[in-house]
């Protein structure tokens, strides 16, 4: 995919050990509590093959699935999704940094229009809250 300049980075101070933000979102039991995600599966090494089906506000299930890129365990993951009609793979850069008992969390992607970039950062943003939530709460 080319970029045309339509980018977002989002980055969170989450009140969690890098491990378990790492096993937040490599364990496929508990990608699926904070992700709203169902029948998760995340074989998480480069070139490893993930799925979930999302279950979005009002009940909507959205199948999606896609490749580890790269994986640097509790630093880095880069995953491709499968977008129908693109001929690449939509790439989301998830970076992680320990700080002391808090782990600091960037996503980043790129985009070809600002209509793509806006609906993703908003998905992403989504996923973060999810994500502070249930570290609240375990």
């Amino acid at each position: 995919m080319s970029n045309a300049g339509f980018s977002y980075t989002l980055t969170r101070t989450l009140d969690a050990p890098i491990d378990k933000v790492w096993a937040a979102w490599t364990t496929p039991e508990i990608y699926g509590r904070w992700a709203s995600a169902e029948e998760v599966a995340l074989d998480v090494r480069t070139g490893g093959v993930w799925s979930s089906v999302m279950v979005i506000p009002g009940g909507a299930r959205v199948p999606l699935s896609g490749t580890y890129a790269e994986v640097v365990d509790r630093k880095r993951l880069v995953m491709g999704m499968n977008v129908p009609g693109q001929a690449e793979p939509v790439l989301m850069t998830a970076e992680f940094a320990a700080d002391g008992d808090r782990t600091q969390i960037t996503l980043s992607q790129d985009f070809d229009t600002a209509q793509d970039r806006d609906q993703a950062e908003q998905g992403s943003n989504f996923l973060l809250d999810g994500l502070a939530a249930h570290l609240a709460t375990t």
